[in-house]
């Protein structure tokens, strides 16, 4: 047997192998694509209490009011948040809720304390961020980046009516007081 014939003998298996991966890989990001594209729409309204499942990535991104309710249920609410540069959510307590907070974009300096004078808790937090906010405590969460940040918010129990929408953070603070 000349060594051409040993090369290939030896390397057609590996060639084929290798080819059928490369195919499966592009057929399921095709499929994830072609899957993602029909999943694709995204609907800002509150769809509290019926069950939901969704790419709650996609719909955090899609949202640019400051405040949009998505689903509110008895016990717990959702709520997506897109606050400006420079902005922010506002120094606020919430005496009997507890929240939790996830980044999707962008990066913001969190502030947390006992009183609204002391708030001795402070970090950055970025896309992928968690920030829980422990009932009775004052917090504040400021745009330091340079664009949108977005994000969902948990409360429990529900903070908001159902259906709140609030397009500015004016028109929040409005609702709240």
């Amino acid at each position: 047997m000349n060594i051409i014939n040993l090369k290939f003998k030896v390397l057609l298996p590996t060639f084929i192998t290798i080819m059928l991966c490369c195919s499966i890989i592009s057929c399921k990001q095709n499929y994830n694509e072609a899957t993602k594209k029909e999943n694709a729409e995204v609907i800002l309204k509150d769809y509290g209490p019926e069950p939901l499942v969704l790419d709650i990535e996609d719909y955090t991104e899609a949202n640019n009011n400051f405040r949009t309710a998505l689903w509110t249920g008895t016990n717990l609410q959702l709520t997506l948040m897109s606050i400006p540069v420079g902005g922010e959510i506002g120094l606020e307590l919430h005496s009997d809720i507890d929240q939790f907070i996830r980044i999707e974009e962008g990066k913001g300096k969190v502030l947390m304390g006992d009183s609204k004078e002391s708030l001795t808790f402070n970090a950055i937090a970025e896309d992928d961020y968690a920030i829980i906010i422990p009932a009775g405590k004052w917090h504040n969460l400021i745009n330091i980046g340079d664009k949108p940040l977005k994000l969902y918010s948990i409360y429990s129990p529900v903070e908001h009516p159902h259906n709140t929408i609030h397009k500015t953070f004016e028109e929040s603070e409005a609702a709240h007081h």
